[in-house]
C-alpha cells in the first residue's frame, strides 16, 4: 500500500502544477511579442534610414548637377573647360549625350568668352564622336565669337582626335600620344577549333546575310569586302573632318592618315596640333581670360549606380545573344 502511495506521488511531483504551466506559456507568449516587435522596429529603423539615404543621394544628385551653372552666373568673364576622359563611348564622359549638354551651357552662357576641352581619349565610337564634332560645329555657327580650343592629355588619339580635328586650335604636351587616324572592326574565329573538338555550328538565318562576320562561321568573301567597304567609307569621312579642320596647317603625307600616332612634338611639326599648352596656359595667354569654369557634367551617384547597373544587365544580354563586331575608332 505504501510503494504505490509512494509511486503515485513521485509521478504528481514531476507534472507541473496548473499555475506553472500557465505561466510558463505566458512568459514564452510575451518574450515571443517582445522579439516580435523588436525586429519590426529595426525594420523600420533600417527602411527610414535607407528612403533618407536615397533622398540625401538625389539631393546631393540634383545640387552637384547644378552646381556649374549656378556658379558661372555670378563668376563674370571666364573660359569654360569641358573634359574628356576616357574612351568615346554611348557612356562615360565621352559620351554625346554628356558631352553636348554640356556645350550647350558653355557657349550659352553671356560670361564665358571660349571653350576649351581637355581631352584624354584612346577613341571609341564614330557615332558618338560624329555627334559631337556636328554639335561643335553648329555652336561655332551659333557663337561665331566664342572659339574652340583642344588640350590635349596624355592621349588624343582615333575618335578623341576626330573631336579634336573640329577645334580652332589644338594644344598638346611634347610628349602626348596624338594622331591614329583610322577604323578598325576586330574579332574572332573559332572555325578552325570548332573542326578540332568535332562542335558543329547550326545557325538559321532569315535573310542571306543575317549571319554577317559570325565568328563560328567561316568568313565569306562577299562579307569581308563589304565590311572592308564600310570601315573605308567610314575612314573617309574621318579624314574629311581632319581635312576640314586643320584646313592648310595639316602637312599631309601619305602615313598621316594610316592610323599611325606620334608624340605632341612631332603632331606639330606635321599640322596635326598648334602648339604646345595647358587649359591653364590656355586660358591666360590665348583666351585672355584666366578664370575657368567647369562645365563638364558629372552623374551624381545614383545615378552612376543606376547605370552601372543598368549596364551590366546589357553586358550580360550581349554575352548571351553573341558577341557582335561594329566600326571603332582606336
Amino acid at each position: 500500500m505504501s510503494d504505490n502511495t509512494f509511486g503515485q506521488d513521485s509521478t504528481l511531483a514531476a507534472v507541473p502544477t496548473t499555475g506553472n504551466w500557465e505561466r510558463e506559456t505566458l512568459e514564452k507568449l510575451v518574450f515571443a511579442t517582445v522579439r516580435e516587435q523588436r525586429a519590426t522596429r529595426r525594420w523600420g529603423i533600417f527602411f527610414k534610414l535607407t528612403f533618407l539615404g536615397l533622398a540625401f543621394f538625389a539631393l546631393w544628385a540634383f545640387f552637384d548637377f547644378d552646381f556649374t551653372g549656378s556658379d558661372s552666373e555670378t563668376l563674370g568673364r571666364h573660359t569654360a573647360l569641358i573634359e574628356i576622359d576616357g574612351s568615346i563611348e554611348s557612356e562615360g564622359s565621352g559620351s554625346a549625350d554628356v558631352v553636348i549638354p554640356s556645350l550647350n551651357k558653355a557657349f550659352a552662357d553671356s560670361g564665358s568668352v571660349a571653350v576649351v576641352l581637355r581631352i584624354n581619349s584612346p577613341g571609341g565610337s564614330p557615332v558618338q564622336a560624329g555627334n559631337i564634332v556636328d554639335e561643335i560645329a553648329r555652336l561655332k555657327q551659333a557663337y561665331p565669337a566664342k572659339p574652340v580650343y583642344v588640350v590635349v592629355d596624355e592621349i588624343c588619339a582615333s575618335g578623341g582626335y576626330y573631336i579634336a580635328a573640329a577645334a580652332d586650335k589644338i594644344f598638346v604636351n611634347k610628349a602626348s600620344i596624338v594622331g591614329s587616324v583610322g577604323v578598325l572592326m576586330d574579332g574572332f574565329g573559332f572555325t578552325g577549333t570548332m573542326e578540332k573538338l568535332g562542335v558543329e555550328r547550326r545557325l538559321l538565318t532569315a535573310g542571306d546575310n543575317k549571319g554577317f562576320l559570325d565568328p563560328f562561321s567561316p568568313q565569306s568573301d562577299k562579307h569581308k569586302a563589304h565590311a572592308q567597304a564600310m570601315l573605308n567609307e567610314i575612314h573617309q569621312q574621318f579624314i574629311s573632318v581632319v581635312r576640314t579642320g586643320r584646313g592648310k596647317r595639316l602637312k599631309e603625307t601619305p602615313e598621316t592618315f594610316s592610323g599611325l600616332f606620334w608624340s605632341g612634338a612631332k603632331a606639330v611639326e606635321m599640322g596635326l596640333a598648334d602648339g604646345f599648352g595647358t587649359v591653364e596656359t590656355t586660358a591666360r595667354d590665348v583666351v585672355k581670360a584666366e578664370d575657368i569654369v567647369d562645365y563638364t557634367a558629372h552623374e551624381g551617384l545614383p545615378e552612376r549606380v543606376l547605370k552601372k547597373f543598368g549596364a551590366s544587365v546589357g553586358a550580360g544580354m550581349v554575352k548571351t545573344l553573341g558577341p557582335s563586331a561594329r566600326p571603332v575608332l582606336r
